[in-house]
């Protein structure tokens, strides 16, 4: 499968993860709900074992891989989960804006990927817009607390950077779904002691929408979102693939719409148009285009350009 259509399905999967979680989160705990989540996940990976078990381990990637699980899904899932409780699915959609620049901060001080001055001047607009979003937006059903709720899904944001760095690192040698099952493991464990400080649901306090939620969270986002993203930058640079993260969004607020019935004021409007712009300056640093000088002889000068790591290969054209 092309990696631009597993980017598109996997934005779409993530984008509408919002819209389960604050169903499920309305009947059960942030914690339960994670942690059968992450159960769903471990379940299903079982049933794929000869598609896990295929990998390659180097030395020293078991720092990668500790990294990566505690990133997401732990600290992850922990900041989002409660983030949904205090702020609205369409304005967390928008956080997820800032992810692409963030990866490209991380991708530069860990990778050693160039970073233009479009990426910091993004970064500034995308910040700036997410604050001014949290600043004005009121207090409402669906969003009692949005200060705290928007803050709690930016440090989401900064895990799910780590995340795709790690990925980055290990999808060459590591299945997608090998990367999976060790996330559903690490959820698993991670979360199963919170379940000893909640006050578990009893029978008639189950919902059907809300469990079919959770089932939809833990099959169709945690084990194919991630399955098609893993899959994706294994064949991409970083940055490509986080550029396409800016669909998140746009694919929570037209999901947020149709069943949640939320409705955006004027001024949050323009924070998202602040925050849209940010991603559209940082954008730029994808398209630079290096023009090698030419020999009169027509042969390239600098014949080693390996390092010119801000230019994607010719398989990794954008769209």
């Amino acid at each position: 499968m092309p990696a631009s259509l597993c980017l598109i399905i996997a934005t779409f999967l993530w984008g509408s993860s919002f819209i389960a979680l604050k169903y499920a989160i309305a009947i059960y705990d942030p914690a339960l709900v994670i942690f059968l989540r992450m159960l769903t996940t471990l379940v299903l990976s079982l049933c794929l074992w000869r598609y896990v078990i295929r990998f390659e381990y180097l030395k020293g990637d078991w720092k990668y891989l500790v990294g990566m699980s505690l990133a997401e899904p732990c600290l992850y899932f922990l900041f989002e989960g409660h983030a949904m409780e205090y702020t609205s699915a369409s304005q967390a959609g928008v956080i997820v804006s800032c992810l692409p620049i963030i990866i490209a901060l991380l991708a530069f001080v860990l990778l050693k990927e160039h970073i233009s001055k479009a990426i910091v001047v993004g970064f500034t607009l995308c910040i700036g817009g997410s604050i001014l979003l949290t600043l004005l937006s009121p207090s409402s059903e669906q969003a009692p607390n949005p200060l705290l709720g928007n803050f709690l899904e930016l440090m989401a944001m900064v895990c799910a950077a780590f995340y795709t760095v790690s990925i980055k690192h290990l999808a060459n040698r590591y299945s997608p779904l090998t990367l999976i099952a060790l996330q559903g493991i690490s959820g698993s464990l991670f979360f199963a002691p919170f379940l000893f400080f909640i006050d578990l649901p009893s029978e008639n306090q189950h919902d059907l929408t809300a469990l079919m939620s959770i089932l939809y969270l833990g099959s169709c986002v945690t084990l194919g979102g991630y399955g098609m993203y893993n899959y994706a930058i294994s064949k991409v640079s970083v940055l490509t693939a986080a550029a396409y993260s800016n669909l998140i969004p746009i694919f929570t607020l037209i999901l947020s719409a149709i069943t949640l019935d939320e409705v955006l004021n004027v001024w949050q409007w323009l924070s998202i148009f602040v925050v849209f712009i940010g991603v559209m300056v940082s954008q730029r640093h994808q398209e630079l285009v290096v023009d090698i000088p030419l020999s009169e002889s027509g042969e390239d000068i600098c014949a080693d350009t390996s390092n010119l790591k801000s230019v994607p290969e010719a398989s990794e054209s954008k769209g």
